[in-house]
């Protein structure tokens, strides 16, 4: 306990698991939910529990895991004997960092919140002071989980594997997330004393309940949504874990003053964040890293990432904004048009079929239809800037590093290799040629070579 009488916490992450039913190269807990990797969804929610220090525990040579987690500690869980012996691989950090509370949390279980992670700790730290709280759910089909066996005043007298029940225990509705909260001065002797003396040989840490209450102390159970505890073994869990992760995203969105037309149909990421009076469409999908002002318009089948839009923009329909997209106020931003690394000022307009990136674009600029900057040599990137109030006529390539300046006006089809000045007017198409008469001379002579190939048929 600290000095001003608050309780400390030391939360143990369990991220050692192979998650072979993944099929994967990558650790599992590295897997994205809502564009953030599981283990991350974990350690944020644990830091708004106001959690005081975190280990998380990994597999020999998970050494990208270890990085990602940083500043977190690691501790190493050579072999996977089972949940107890997993917390025992961060004995060492759990003796050098006394605490009152011993938290264990899965890392592929994202989806916990920080509320119920505070319920547990107070149900800790209440007046009846249970040596364990575990979180428990209600799933619709109990069918593989161990039940929470309660006597009659509520309090959690065993956990049961659902292979070991008797038909009565099976009818218990009330399962085990393994998530649970022990008491810190005694977790570490108890969890020496569990032993692997079952069918599977392994350590389980549900056997931490019999231990508390053979020393007389008393076991508690908090229920959490079964959403919350859905962990995450295999493809199609996390496919489960994203739909629930964007459902809420999406309430949230709502909640925040957003209008989402076909809210099913929108995608958005963990850190998203839409201003008041946002309408988006159908089939927006929204990448890490997008801050959308108030009053912006998103039409349909836009891909948004990396992106930060100012008040009163417009963007799509089927328009893309990659990361390093800047929009000032009242940008519109039409069909099939693609921002990369690039600033548009304010009032600025690319509404067709249009490609600017690494460029600088002042305000007040229209960008006609089919209009790239040719920012790439093969080698390296270079800038385009175009000052305010230039106008750059359809089929316009920029090819960088140029500058065109404010006020001018680059003609259509143009190829602009050199600066332009402000002001200016720059072409480079060819000169219009005519002949007189040419089209229809070439039509009847066509015609007639048609009408002859057809007799000699």
């Amino acid at each position: 306990m600290q000095a001003d009488g608050k309780s400390t916490t030391t939360a143990v992450v369990l991220a050692a698991g192979l998650g072979t039913r993944m099929k994967s190269d990558l650790p599992k807990v590295m897997h994205r939910v809502a564009g953030r990797p599981m283990i991350g969804h974990v350690l944020a929610n644990l830091e708004t529990a106001g959690i005081d220090r975190t280990v998380v525990v990994v597999g020999d040579g998970m050494d990208a895991l270890a990085a990602a987690v940083q500043p977190h500690p690691t501790a190493v869980q050579v072999d996977r004997l089972g949940t107890a012996h997993a917390v025992l691989a961060a004995r060492d950090f759990i003796q050098a960092h006394p605490a009152d509370d011993l938290l264990i949390v899965f890392g592929d279980t994202p989806l916990i919140t920080a509320e119920t992670l505070g319920a547990m700790l107070a149900a800790r730290r209440s007046s009846a002071r249970p040596g364990v709280v575990v979180l428990g759910f209600e799933p619709a089909d109990p069918g593989p989980y161990g039940r929470l066996i309660l006597d009659g005043d509520g309090a959690l007298t065993s956990i049961v594997e659902a292979r070991d029940a008797t038909p009565a225990q099976l009818a218990v509705t009330l399962c085990n997330s393994g998530v649970m909260v022990i008491d810190g001065a005694r977790a570490l002797d108890w969890l020496d004393q569990i032993t692997n003396d079952n069918a599977k040989g392994e350590y389980y840490l549900t056997d931490i309940v019999a231990l508390a209450r053979r020393d007389g102390a008393a076991a508690a159970v908090v229920t959490g949504d079964a959403d919350e505890v859905l962990g995450v073994n295999s493809r199609a869990d996390l496919s489960e874990a994203e739909a629930v992760a964007q459902r809420r995203l999406r309430a949230r969105a709502l909640e925040g003053g957003a209008t989402l037309i076909d809210p099913d149909t929108v995608y958005l990421s963990w850190d998203t964040q839409l201003g008041r009076d946002v309408v988006i469409g159908p089939n927006v999908f929204f990448g890490p890293e997008v801050r959308i002002a108030d009053n912006v318009e998103i039409r349909a089948f836009c891909h948004i990432e990396g992106a930060t839009v100012a008040s009163g923009t417009v963007i799509g329909p089927f328009a893309r904004l990659r990361p390093g997209a800047d929009l000032a106020e009242g940008v519109h931003i039409g069909n099939f048009v693609e921002i990369k690394a690039a600033t548009l000022g304010a009032g600025s307009k690319a509404n067709h079929l249009s490609y600017v990136g690494d460029s600088v674009v002042g305000a007040g600029v229209n960008i006609g239809a089919g209009t790239i900057t040719c920012n790439y040599d093969g080698h390296v990137k270079s800038r385009t800037v175009i000052g305010d109030g230039a106008f750059i006529g359809s089929n316009t390539a920029l090819v960088a590093p140029v500058s065109v300046g404010a006020g001018a006006i680059v003609g259509a089809g143009s190829a602009i290799s050199k600066d332009v000045a402000a002001g200016a007017l720059a072409v480079t198409r060819a000169d219009q040629k005519e002949v007189t008469g040419w089209a229809d001379r070439f039509n009847a002579k066509r015609r007639k070579e048609k009408q002859d190939r057809k007799k000699e048929g």
